[in-house]
């Protein structure tokens, strides 16, 4: 296939692209730095800085993983302005380019979050499961809703909800370690919320499920089958890294320091991954010990 990946060299796109040229198919990325894309995503990856430059190239299917962290500055409203556009304006761009095309793509893969659930406490949740209205429902409804109009064009669309991505040199993991290296590690607010997880090597592959199977269609939980708490979370980060995790971080103190965005740390979501495993994929990393153990170690 020839694969057009959107937000392909960060964290995930890298990885699936490494993947997927691995496997014989063509990779083209779409990057504000596309003079970077073959160092980041592999030396046979091509990299454009706007759509138009596959107008006469044929595209078979499309993975939209574009999207401004969410977890980097508290959301005041500029930044819910910048999150919106990576998200949902791209998203809607990118679905009417592709509308416009004389020969479309069979398949859209196109990111969203577990916050579409909202706080579910302790609940499983399911893809059957509804939301709890608040900021990350209302802006991965949008973002969902702005791909799922590709469907309109005959193009099958999957959407990604996804947890906190494991992987070595990046993400949420990333930012945690030092303080976790240096003893200071700990339970955030009541530690009870839930925080489902997915080592990078699973989510990469639960992508190439969905878009290699045809069966496959709307929301899929991109998560492992075995969410924990975020106590349970900090006491196994401890133990692989050899220190304690028993300094708290009181839910008032990071409420006033990062005003709503603290809800993204005191909330959460007991997602489970019914629809990935009913398609018939195999977890690689199912207990969060071997998934820590292998992205440090890395």
């Amino acid at each position: 296939m020839h694969v057009l990946i959107t937000g392909g060299t960060g964290l995930i796109g890298s990885a699936l692209s490494k993947r997927l040229t691995s496997e014989g198919h063509q990779v083209t990325v779409l990057s504000r730095r596309p003079e970077k894309v073959a160092e980041i995503c592999g030396s046979t990856v091509r990299g454009i800085s706007e759509l138009n430059a596959l107008e006469s190239e044929r595209v078979d299917a499309v993975v939209n993983l574009a999207g401004a962290p969410i977890a980097d500055r508290p959301w005041t409203s500029k930044r819910k302005q910048v999150l919106w556009a990576s998200r949902v304006t791209l998203t809607e761009e990118l679905v009417a380019w592709l509308g416009a095309r004389a020969v479309k793509p069979e398949v859209l893969v196109s990111g969203s979050a577990v916050g579409w659930y909202g706080d579910s406490g302790s609940t499983p949740v399911t893809e059957k499961s509804g939301p709890h209205p608040e900021y990350t429902h209302t802006l991965c409804d949008a973002w969902e809703s702005a791909a799922k109009r590709a469907g309109s064009y005959g193009i099958r669309v999957c959407l990604l909800r996804t947890g906190l991505v494991l992987a070595p040199g990046g993400g949420f993991l990333q930012r945690m370690l030092l303080p976790f290296k240096l003893g200071l590690g700990g339970p955030i607010g009541s530690g009870e919320q839930y925080m489902p997880w997915v080592h990078r090597t699973d989510m990469v592959g639960i992508i190439m499920l969905l878009l290699l199977n045809p069966d496959c269609k709307g929301p899929f939980n991109a998560n492992a089958p075995r969410p924990v708490t975020n106590r349970e979370f900090v006491k196994t980060l401890g133990s692989t890294l050899g220190r304690p995790a028993v300094i708290p971080l009181p839910a008032p103190v990071l409420k006033l320091a990062l005003g709503e965005m603290s809800r993204l740390l005191l909330t959460g979501q007991n997602a489970v991954p019914q629809k990935v495993q009913e398609a018939g994929y195999s977890f690689r990393f199912t207990h969060l010990e071997a998934a820590l153990a292998d992205v440090i170690k890395t």
